[in-house]
């Protein structure tokens, strides 16, 4: 889908943003913006969609967004019927590359951080004891003022630069710039189709969502996404399909048909190809950690 710019509000007194959100979700609006984004889960799961990739994120998960990559986290959908006792909470970093001046990435001791900042385009899921220690410096930057501050903000950039603990998330691919328009058409699919997966959802049916005849429907999702529209949520179902498979305990059976699936052996071939390997394979694979 097509994203919106972002303007991202830098203070004037501040080289970079943090914000600690408290709220119900995290809303859904697909977007991009030239600074840098680290975004630590403390509560909430969903589906986040970072470039072309659609995958599960819930708490404790720490991603490194890059300049520009398109990116949003959309939240289950029990955190959108206005539950005061259900919130997400999250740390956010938004940071320009030359932010802590433009003369420290010219420095021979700062090679690292040109080549993190180029990884960080395709965007990176921390893991191991990078995230571990990430996670310690995260939590004690909202509240940090003045020089310390900045000291926090080096060591941060200092553990993601000498890190090899990520895991790519998108593929490099060039997104289109687009206006509000757009933007509102294909948030309204997205959200329709995260709403509704488990229906079947006919293309008649999401063309009118986009006041879109069919084959302007089609083309215009193809060019926007890189992929059909029947691939995006395939790969809807099957991120949701992942989740029930960790913490459901359900039989594959039952997932294949809750996640909106008509037919078991569709299922099986349709989850190996988005995720390389079969249900079983993936329910070990998360049960034996």
């Amino acid at each position: 889908m097509k994203p919106l710019f972002q303007k991202v509000p830098v203070k004037l007194e501040s080289s970079f943003i943090i914000r600690h959100d408290v709220r119900p979700n995290f809303g859904g609006i697909w977007h991009y913006h030239p600074e840098l984004e680290l975004h630590y889960i403390i509560k909430g799961e969903g589906v986040r969609f970072i470039g072309d990739n659609i995958s599960n994120f819930s708490h404790g998960e720490i991603v490194l967004v890059g300049e520009n990559l398109p990116h949003t986290w959309r939240c289950k959908e029990e955190y959108f019927q206005n539950d005061p006792d259900l919130k997400v909470e999250a740390v956010v970093i938004q940071f320009l590359p030359d932010c802590l001046g433009k003369s420290l990435l010219s420095l021979p001791e700062a090679y690292l951080l040109p080549k993190l900042y180029e990884r960080a385009k395709s965007g990176l899921v921390i893991t191991g004891n990078t995230r571990e220690k990430l996670t310690h410096l995260l939590t004690a930057i909202p509240k940090a003022q003045n020089l310390e501050r900045l000291s926090l903000m080096l060591s941060i950039l200092h553990t993601l630069a000498e890190s090899d603990e990520y895991e790519n998330i998108a593929n490099g691919q060039t997104f289109y710039q687009s206006n509000e328009s757009d933007t509102i058409r294909l948030n309204k699919v997205c959200n329709y189709t995260l709403s509704n997966y488990k229906k079947d959802i006919t293309l008649e049916e999401i063309a009118a969502i986009s006041n879109l005849s069919v084959t302007s429907f089609c083309r215009y999702f193809k060019l926007m996404t890189k992929k059909t529209y029947y691939d995006f949520l395939i790969e809807i179902r099957i991120s949701h399909a992942c989740r029930a498979l960790v913490k459901d305990h359900l039989p594959t059976e039952v997932i294949c048909f809750d996640c909106g699936f008509n037919n078991v052996s569709n299922f099986y071939r349709h989850f190996k190809k988005v995720t390389g390997i079969t249900p079983l394979e993936y329910k070990r694979k998360y049960h034996t950690k």
